[in-house]
This record gives structure tokens, sequence and C-alpha cells, in this order.
């Protein structure tokens, strides 16, 4: 995800990995508004906000939120 992407989508499953074993990641896998679906990184604040069917925003220049 780049900073100056913009999009909208719905939240479609949620995850946490831990691959470097002293990081813990959180990702969430959305729909886009278009159809197409991606898993895109988080912050922790935001992923324990949201729930499976929960809409999400970007606007270019900031982070996701919970629309």
């Amino acid at each position: 995800m780049r900073k100056d992407e913009a999009w909208e989508g719905v939240v479609t499953a949620k995850s946490r990995n831990m691959p470097d074993g002293s990081n813990l990641y959180h990702y969430l896998e959305v729909e886009f508004t278009d159809g197409k679906t991606r898993k895109i990184r988080v912050k922790g604040s935001l992923w324990d906000s949201l729930r499976v069917g929960d809409r999400i925003i970007k606007h270019a220049g900031s982070d996701p939120a919970k629309k």
C-alpha cells in the first residue's frame, strides 16, 4: 500500500503474523469497490476496531480508516 493510493472497500478477513519472531503484523483482506481483493498491512489499533463486513476507506496521503 502506497501513501498516494486512494480506495474504498469491505473487510473480508483479518489475520496476524509474526514472520521474524519479534514483530506482530496485522493484516486485512479487503474487497475493493471494483471487485478486486488485496491483503494490506494496517496498524494494530485499526485492526482491533474492525470486524469482517466493516467498510474501510483510504484517502491519498493518509492511513486507512473505518468508514
